[in-house]
């Protein structure tokens, strides 16, 4: 016969419950917050973003080491094996994916070109004025600017345009491809090196395409920044990130960098989909794959990384920068490439 002290120590198997009410509270506690991460752990093994709010908390993947850690706490102070159980293989999972996304490799062939690429959301151009001090300070061959209205593109061109001036900078950038629009919806492509206009992709939100001329070697230039996944939005986010896939697939045999904030992390399947195309995460070569870019606000400490420079494989990335700009929800990101041609 089982004595009361015994049964009153055993640990729960099958169910988050005890016989003190405290207890039965901590294992349901624990319960519910491993349903939540595991379904979002869940659609990242399956390799997708699902519903909301999926997607949304998959952009904070790393993130949800947190509260499965305090599930497996709660577990334990509450002897629910199962939970304990439950924990360490949501805990495991979460490890297995904060590793970054993708292989890595030294592209083949002799350097031909140095370039340093910038790219930065202003939010609606109220960064204006700070992105002109970034981009006279780290002097990037190109720029690519998303939120930039009528008012951001104009002093852009006053800064950097054809026209000297008495700060010497006039003339800096001389090439411009650019989708105008208020608010969100204007993009621009600034360029030391000469420009050809290219289709750019159609969306929501300006996404300009150019060809630069880099001594002599064309590199195709377009700016990312598709819908961010809004729960109304979810199926325009997935379309226009799907149409970034589709100018990936096409441009992989050529020097090719996609820049923006693509409002995505490596965590969603449709960016994925991007690298799997034949790109490579800049920040991913520099091994700077998690260091969060947006928001500003609260980055680093927490925040997800969404603002990316993605390269072909005909270039090795040096060096990448985050820079805070002030007046912006986004950070800035700067990062030094070569370009290498095959014999």
């Amino acid at each position: 016969m089982r004595s009361a002290t015994a049964e009153t120590d055993e640990w729960t198997d099958d169910a988050p419950a005890s016989r003190h009410g405290g207890s039965r509270a901590g294992a349901w506690f624990a319960a519910l917050l491993l349903a939540g991460v595991s379904t979002v752990v869940g659609c990242r093994i399956a390799d997708t973003d699902g519903i909301t709010p999926v997607p949304q908390l998959l952009a904070f993947l790393p993130w949800l080491l947190a509260p499965a850690a305090v599930a497996l706490l709660f577990a334990a102070l509450t002897r629910w094996r199962l939970g304990l159980v439950w924990s360490l293989a949501v805990l495991a999972a979460l490890a297995w994916y904060i590793e970054p996304y993708g292989k890595t490799s030294q592209p083949k062939g002799a350097p031909v070109a140095e370039l340093r690429v910038l790219t930065s959301n202003v939010e609606f151009g109220q960064a204006t004025d700070e992105l002109i001090d970034a981009i006279r300070d780290q002097r990037p061959d190109f720029v690519f600017v998303q939120e930039c209205e009528y008012g951001c593109e104009e002093r852009l061109q006053q800064a950097f345009g054809k026209d000297k001036n008495s700060k010497g900078d006039k003339g800096a950038y001389p090439y411009q491809q650019a989708v105008e629009g208020a608010g969100s919806d204007g993009s621009v492509i600034l360029s030391r090196h000469p420009l050809k206009p290219a289709a750019g992709i159609p969306a929501t939100m300006g996404m300009p395409g150019a060809t630069a001329d880099v001594k002599g070697h064309e590199i195709r230039l377009q700016l990312a920044h598709p819908m961010p996944p809004l729960p109304t939005q979810l199926s325009t986010w997935r379309g226009e990130l799907s149409d970034l896939r589709d100018y990936a697939a096409t441009n992989r045999t050529r020097p090719t960098v996609l820049a923006g904030d693509f409002n995505a992390s490596q965590d969603h399947a449709a960016f994925r989909r991007i690298l799997d195309a034949g790109f490579a995460d800049a920040a991913r070569l520099t091994g700077d794959a998690r260091t969060p870019s947006w928001p500003a606000r609260t980055a680093p400490p927490l925040g997800a990384q969404i603002d990316h420079v993605l390269v072909s494989r005909d270039f090795s990335a040096n060096r990448a920068r985050f820079l805070d700009l002030g007046n912006t929800d986004h950070r800035t990101l700067v990062v030094d490439l070569t370009l290498f041609k095959n014999s």
